[in-house]
This record gives structure tokens, sequence and C-alpha cells, in this order.
């Protein structure tokens, strides 16, 4: 377990993370809207019932959860000082009235929004943003967020009630799109003994526009229009129910027939049924990817030859063919094909029986047996029979073990044994920055480095120092050269890396709502919805 993070912290990290969603865009900021402005619509009081394919029973706490239930419902509750885009990931003013004049500059001031207020009606000072920031910041404080912060922010001060100062270490002009990630919380709940705990289990109070009415583990979440709302996007709906239903065949029937207007995570194998139903169906394609990580610290996996050999025996076109009926690519970087800015990986595991047979062989590998411990999400567990039958086609017995993703994580936060894990992940749920990106996944105490058992590698350790100095690069185009080498380091040594990247599909109703389009990462963006 790292240092200073509770075990309940740390499970909520990745827990069920890796949905495709749907979002809006802000006028003037980017693409076409994905979801149409919204402001009243024609529903009168009709309730939005959502169906997430993803548990509401990981953290709420902003700072430090990646579930896609609470991630997606968070941006309806809370503000940051600055909000993104969800699909150009282009930052607008949220809480503050402005963005800073100069995104090279070294000090950036922001005002807030007069009139701004919580949830329970108190009003939205300075000193909550610091309260914010100085958790983010504090070393003695693990934090997911913080790995995104604290490499290029320094410290954060009131300039005076409704004023802060962010003081840079150096110029870091993509760290304005990542001030969406330090959602705004008021002091005076969160500052109370304990407070922290009742934000994993669901406690949330923001100044977003729609307010928390209940919530009900592994059941629903429920919302309202927030009336004290003042900012620059309104609710549409009076009221919104978001249903977590994480099986895929219920999941599925609440939104062909059962009075749902939007679900997320939809099975490839459903998506033609839910058309001739009248439904529309589309995915995103991004960052979501299946990935498989090794235990470096469970021979042979500390080799990297065996490494490499079971990643290149994997049958990845007929993975994409089989199991994600084509929505689907194989991986040929840590970043996706799509991304601003993907490069093709020094080392791509194209699949290879023969090259995965000698490198066993040069390791002096024999009769190898792998169990597979894999989260229970759908398409991943579509995706193992393919990658068994390839591993056991070059004489390596496989054995595979699906189980519920909180079992998964709390195994490798007790540091259990392991050999592989097979699990989604998408990082670009924080945003669109390859920086952050390979943040997300490495550096010296990173929550899945630790997993792996790999921070001490000295080939990590070299990594570290070079993704530090990337981050630190203010020529652009020298930055991304920079990490486009690193992410060759991780390509080659196959440690925590993706199989195949992958779109997952978002179903809507068009003869209820309007404007809708996928976005590439988990969860659902319903702040500029509308009725027909």
């Amino acid at each position: 377990m790292a240092p200073g993070v509770p075990a309940p912290h740390r499970r909520s990290l990745l827990t069920f993370a890796g949905a495709l969603g749907v979002g809006a865009a802000v006028p003037g900021c980017g693409p076409e809207s994905t979801i149409a402005v919204g402001g009243g619509g024609g529903g009168g009081g009709t309730t939005l019932t959502a169906v997430i394919g993803y548990g509401n029973d990981g953290s709420w706490d902003p700072t430090q959860t990646a579930s896609a239930f609470s991630m997606a419902a968070n941006n309806h509750l809370y503000e940051g000082l600055v909000d993104t885009d969800p699909v150009s990931r282009a930052p607008y003013p949220a809480l503050a009235v402005a963005l800073p004049a100069d995104p090279r500059a070294t000090r950036w001031r922001f005002d807030l929004r007069r009139g701004a207020v919580f949830h329970d009606g108190r009003p939205v000072t300075a000193d909550d943003v610091v309260f914010v920031f100085d958790r983010v910041l504090d070393p003695g404080t693990q934090t997911l967020v913080k790995g995104f912060f604290a490499p290029w922010l320094e410290s954060v001060r009131a300039t005076g009630p409704r004023s802060v100062e962010l003081v840079l270490r150096f110029p870091f002009p993509e760290g304005l799109s990542r001030l969406t990630l330090a959602k705004v919380m008021p002091r005076h709940v969160f500052g109370r003994p304990g407070a922290w705990d009742e934000a994993i289990r669901g406690l949330a109070v923001g100044s977003g526009p729609y307010r928390q009415t209940a919530h009900h583990p592994r059941s629903n979440t429920a919302f309202e229009a927030f009336a004290g709302y003042n900012g620059p996007l309104r609710p549409a709906f009076r009221r919104m129910n978001w249903l977590s239903i994480v099986d895929a065949a219920p999941r599925v029937a609440r939104m062909s027939g059962a009075g749902a207007q939007i679900a997320d995570n939809i099975p490839y194998a459903d998506i033609g049924r839910l058309r001739d139903d009248g439904l529309s169906v589309a995915g995103g394609s991004g960052m979501n990817n299946l990935f498989l990580m090794f235990n470096t610290r469970h021979e042979p996996f500390d080799d990297v030859r065996v490494r490499q050999a079971l990643r290149y025996a994997v049958d990845t076109d007929k993975l994409v063919r089989v199991a994600l009926r084509g929505h689907g690519t194989p991986a040929s970087s840590f970043l996706d094909e799509g991304h601003p800015a993907y490069r093709r990986a020094r080392t791509v595991y194209t699949h290879d029986p023969d090259r995965a047979r000698a490198l066993l062989r040069a390791a002096g590998v024999k009769r190898l047996k792998v169990d597979i411990m894999s989260v229970n999400v759908s398409w991943v567990v579509d995706c193992l029979p393919t990658i068994k039958a390839s591993w056991d086609a070059i004489g390596v017995r496989t054995t595979l073990s699906p189980q519920e993703t909180t079992a998964v994580f709390t195994k490798l936060d007790q540091r259990r044994d392991y050999q592989v894990v097979a699990a989604a992940s998408n990082p670009g749920q924080f945003g669109l920055d390859a920086d952050l990106v390979m943040h997300y996944n490495h550096g010296p105490r990173n929550l899945w480095t630790g997993y792996a058992r790999w921070a001490g590698d000295p080939v990590a350790r070299g990594l570290f120092a070079d993704m530090d100095r990337a981050t630190r690069e203010p020529d652009p185009e020298r930055k991304k050269a920079m990490i486009q080498d690193c992410i060759d380091v991780v390509a080659e040594q196959g440690v925590l890396y993706p199989v195949v990247h992958n779109e997952l599909m978002t179903a809507w109703d068009p003869r209820r709502l309007t404007g809708l389009r996928a976005q590439p990462y988990p969860g659902v963006n319903l702040l500029r919805a509308k009725w027909i």
C-alpha cells in the first residue's frame, strides 16, 4: 500500500473507470455541443432517468475518485475555478469570472463569480478555494489529483474575500484545463472531522447547477435543479435519477422500454436492436482501453522478455473482430490513434506467436502457468477467451479469474500476490494532454506503479526523471517529443500497457432529448441537455 493512502480511497480510483459517456460542449469553446443548450426545456416537471453501467458505490470525494459514476455526477454538483468542454477539453470560466489573460504566466489571478453559493446557501469564498488546493498540495495527504498539480503548482492564496492567486513553479499553460479537477468544496462542511470519509461515502455539497437529493449505493443517485445557482450552465431538468445497473442485460432492458432516456456502456451485441427500437446509439474513440498489468515481483514477470512474449502472443486483430465486434483498434501506443500527441510507439505488439515462443526460450521459461485476475466489466470479460486461447497456443497454460471490480482492487490494495491483471482504464476522463495521461499511470509514487511493484526498477527511475523533465519543458513541440520518448519506454517494458483501445456505446431516445453525441471517456454530462 502506498504511504498515506487509506485503502477505501485507493479502491475507488479505478472503480468502474473505462466507460464511454455523453457530454455537452460550451458555445465558443470547441466542437458543436454534445448536448444541446438547455434552459428549462419542454419536459416540465418530468424526471430525466439515466442508466449508468457502473457502480455508484465508489468514492465521491472529488480529490480522490476515478469512478465513472461519481466523476460524472460531480461535474453536475461541483464547479472548479475553471471547467472544460467535455469533448474538446477547452477551458472556460466556471466559478471564476474570467480566464487568465496570459496562460504562460507564472501567476494566475481569479475573481469569483458574485452571488455564487453552495447548496446549503452559504456563499462561496476565496477561503473555500484555498481549502481545496491546500488539501491537493499537502505533502502529507495523498490524493489522486495531487499528481496532476504538485509538479507545477507551488501554492494558492486568497488575495481578497472573492479573489485568489495561483503561483506556478514554471510556465505551464496545460494546467489551466486541469483546474476542473480541483472542485471547489465548502470548508465549513468538509473541514469538519470525519467529513472526508463522508465524502467518500457520498456526501456532496457543491455550487453546481444540480444538488444531490438522495444517494443509495448500488442502486441510484437522485438530483434536482439548484435554485441558488447563478452560473453559466442553467439546469434544464427539474429532477434527475441516475440508476446504477452494472449487469448488461437489465441495463439494456431498462433503456429499451422501461422509461430511461439515456444509458451508457451499451453492449456491442445490442446496438442493432436498440436502433431498431428507434433509439440513437453512438460511440467515441479515445483513451478507453483494456490493459494487462504484470506483477514484476512475481517471477518470471520481472523479465521484460516474458512480458513482451505474452503481449506478442495476443491475437489482437481477432480480439477486436470477435470480442469488440470491430469497435476498437489494437494498441500501437499508450495513446490512442486519435490523440493529438499520438505517435506510433517503437515497440508495437502485433500478433507474432513465433516471436513470443522465442522470447520465452531466451528467458529460459518453460511450462509457464498464468492466472489472469480480471475485473468483471462485461466487455473486458468478452475479451478474455481470446487472450487465453492466444497464450494457450504458445504453450502457456492460462486460467481466467474474473471477479467484482472492487474485489480485484481490494486485493491489490492489500498487496496480495498476483501474476497478471486485466482491467479497463480511461485516463482521458481527467484530461486530454499527454503529460497528464502518462502521469495517471506512471510515477514514483503512482498508485498503478505500486500495484505493479515497479517503482524501484532502474528503468522506471530513469523514466520518471525523463517525465519530470518533459513536464518542465517550455517548448510545446519539444515537450511532445519528450513525452513520446517516455511512451516508447513504457511500450518496450510492457509492465502496464494497453492491449486494445475501444469505444463504448451510449444510447439515447431522440424523441425526448436532442443534440446528443458521444464523448470518449466515462460517464454522462447533461449540463446542456434539454427535452424536445
